[in-house]
């Protein structure tokens, strides 16, 4: 184990755990490997939906009755 690690408990639904157990044989990566990427993946598409807030912060925004209005003028609903 580096010393840049750091050691974490976690408490994983039972069909989870034995999903990464056999994902971790199969891909012969640790259980440890695969549940870091996870959780850099799901760190990494927040913060993707952060940017993308970001950047549209200054759209105008849309009342959803008058959204709901408007699709019934034009018909799409």
């Amino acid at each position: 184990m580096s010393t840049l690690t750091q050691r974490a408990t976690i408490y994983m639904d039972p069909v989870l755990h034995k999903a990464l157990r056999l994902k971790s044989v199969e891909t012969s990566r640790s259980m440890s490997d695969l549940v870091n990427d996870a959780v850099r993946y799901e760190l990494a598409e927040d913060a993707d939906d952060l940017a993308t807030f970001d950047a549209r912060k200054k759209e105008p925004t849309l009342d959803f009755e008058d959204f709901v209005k408007e699709l019934k003028r034009n018909g799409t609903i």
